[in-house]
């Protein structure tokens, strides 16, 4: 009886020890800014659970749902937080935490035009933008987003305001 209990305590000590162990969390795939690694990205994306792809090849995956209005012209005024990022995972640009910015639905890069017909008020997306869908060849920011990148937003659509 003794022995039996000594070795289901070994064994459970034993079991309690590897519970202290850290375990290392799997490195996310390194990014540059090349148009294979863009190319590679894309289809890692793509790839992911829940990831849904549009024809002309905007990714996108739905964070959060939301129940209200879509823009549904071009001068209806969205209000929006978000971060945008290279594949790098470099932010280039973002709203301060806790504040939006509005925008014309329609006078935005091709992508978040795409994006914000789709989406409703309180949605919270998460998009991987195509440099065709982006900044194309030109870029933007002189320099912060060079050209032609895969572009990631994290965005929430806060508010439509139909045109008057």
């Amino acid at each position: 009886m003794r022995r039996s209990t000594l070795a289901a305590v070994l064994a459970a000590t034993a079991l309690l020890a590897g519970c202290n162990k850290k375990v290392e969390a799997p490195k996310p795939a390194a990014y540059d800014l090349s148009a294979a690694s863009s190319r590679k990205y894309l289809a890692d994306y793509a790839a992911k659970p829940g990831v849904h792809k549009t024809a002309d090849g905007l990714e996108y995956r739905i964070i959060k749902q939301g129940t209200g209005k879509t823009p549904q012209r071009p001068d209806d005024m969205v209000t929006v937080s978000y971060k945008g990022m290279l594949i790098t995972g470099k932010v280039f640009d973002q709203t301060p935490p806790g504040k939006t910015v509005a925008f014309p639905a329609g006078n935005l890069i091709p992508g978040w035009v795409e994006a914000l017909s789709m989406m409703k008020e309180g949605d919270e997306w998460e998009l991987v933008i195509p440099s065709e869908l982006g900044y194309g060849p030109e870029g933007a920011g002189n320099g912060v987003i060079p050209p032609d990148q895969t572009l990631v937003f994290d965005m929430t659509l806060v508010s439509v305001q139909p045109a008057q």
